[in-house]
């Protein structure tokens, strides 16, 4: 594997500095101003009219004089030894940075040849050698170049253990090996964003592409999303489990999931949470397996009481296809912020709701397509925000509003359609959602169940 380094990365400006006659002149110039100024000052507070004339000048004077005449020559003088002190400074610093730039130049050349190798054991060596790297490295773009030949790496054509020969002994040897490399590279990512923001070797606001990575695993638990972009476009989930617990998605960063496959992997967003950051899922496609932002089922049996938050985030879903996968949003809580299921198609699978409060936030399920599956809003509580399905077209699966709270929010169904499937809202409370119950007169959607105080009046 070789590394070819940006031009724009790499390549370093001269130091730059004016000319020292320019810059005596400036300093000259602003030491008058500014003792002009005091001088101006002080003679202002007290208050002088003028100066009293002397026509002859006594000895004491003329020593004054004297005096006043080498004080002005010796600041000068200082201020020239502290113009080539600065310049003298600045040379030396860009020298050393030049030094540095020099041994993380040959550092990385021979942490890039390692993780090249044959070898799955020389290959380890070459990812904790650029982790380190990046750590050492003198400037935020060289540390970014680091990442980015990790990110790189595991972007690499790789074959999920899924797709490998049956027999093939050999084979799942070295796909192991290699998985365990690339593990390690994720699980150095998610270490290094658990830094707080201000630690010298947190990655936090650098950007990681990992667009078309395929996934068979990986550890991203507790890891801070802070500023930046973290790319998962068109990347695939296949297998073992994928983990997000905990994570914090905030002001400022932006992640990106579009495109990506879920297709038979666990991916767990258990206890994230979710606060001034865009997380995207426009055109996913979700086929099999889970995706769930649930409360986590602990490996000693109890329960992690955490729940994913939403708060102030926009959380998209728009164009997604949910054809067989689960996903699960039990007990979220989506407080301001928006997120919106446009023009998604339910064919199949489940979406998980229950006991997700939405307090003052927007859902969206504009123009969605509900042909298959279960989208399950049982128990939840609508407060203080707004849920629309204007447009909405459900045409097979079921959607349920069993025991739902309406209270002071807006719940939109103008404009749906109903030729077929299930829309249940046995015993929910509240205000009827607008748009939702037909005039007396009109004929009721058949598989739409209301509760008995939201019925229209007989004329």
């Amino acid at each position: 594997m070789t590394a070819h380094l940006p031009r724009r990365r790499t390549e370093r400006r001269g130091l730059r500095l004016w000319p020292v006659g320019t810059v005596l002149a400036l300093t000259f110039a602003t030491a008058v101003l500014v003792a002009a100024s005091v001088f101006y000052t002080g003679w202002d507070l007290l208050g002088a009219r003028g100066l009293k004339p002397e026509h002859r000048l006594d000895s004491t004077t003329l020593f004054d004089l004297v005096k006043l005449s080498f004080g002005v020559v010796a600041g000068a003088g200082a201020l020239v030894a502290l113009v080539v002190a600065y310049r003298r400074q600045r040379v030396d610093e860009d020298g050393a940075l030049r030094e540095d730039t020099r041994l993380h130049t040959e550092r990385f050349t021979t942490a890039v040849t390692q993780l090249g190798d044959a070898s799955p054991a020389v290959r380890l060596g070459g990812v904790h050698a650029l982790a380190g790297l990046a750590d050492d490295a003198p400037t935020r773009s060289l540390r970014q170049t680091c990442i980015d030949v990790l990110c790189a790496y595991l972007r690499l054509p790789y074959t999920a253990e899924s797709d490998l020969p049956a027999d093939d002994a050999e084979a799942r040897h070295a796909y192991r090996a290699l998985r365990e490399v690339r593990h390690t590279v994720i699980r150095l990512i998610r270490d290094h964003l658990r830094l707080a923001p201000e630690d010298p070797h947190s990655w936090q606001g650098h950007d990681f592409d990992l667009t078309e990575v395929t996934f068979d695993g990986g550890d991203f638990a507790g890891a801070q999303f802070r500023g930046g972009t973290v790319t998962f476009t068109n990347a695939r989930f296949s297998g073992g489990t994928v983990t997000f617990a905990d994570a914090r998605f905030l002001w400022g960063s932006r992640v990106t999931f579009a495109g990506a496959q879920f297709c038979g992997s666990r991916v767990t967003f258990a206890g994230a949470q979710f606060w001034g950051s865009r997380v995207t899922f426009d055109s996913a496609r979700f086929s099999d397996g889970t995706v769930t932002f649930a409360r986590a089922q602990l490996s000693d049996g109890r329960v992690d009481l955490t729940r994913a938050q939403f708060c102030g985030s926009r959380v998209t879903f728009t164009d997604a296809e949910f054809s067989g996968a689960r996903i699960n949003f039990r007990d979220a809580r989506f407080s301001e912020g928006r997120v919106s299921f446009q023009r998604a198609r339910f064919a199949g699978g489940t979406i998980i709701f229950v006991g997700a409060e939405f307090l003052g936030s927007t859902v969206s399920f504009s123009h969605t397509t509900f042909s298959g599956g279960t989208v399950d809003f049982t128990g939840a509580l609508f407060s203080a925000g707004t849920v629309d399905f204007p447009g909405a077209r459900f045409s097979g699966g079921t959607v349920n509003f069993i025991r739902a709270q309406f209270s002071d929010g807006t719940v939109d169904f103008r404009d749906a359609w109903f030729p077929s499937g299930t829309v249940d809202f046995t015993r929910a409370d509240g205000v009827a959602p607008t748009g939702l119950v037909p005039p007396s007169a009109s004929p009721f959607p058949t598989g739409l169940t209301l509760p008995s105080t939201w019925y229209p009046a007989p004329s």
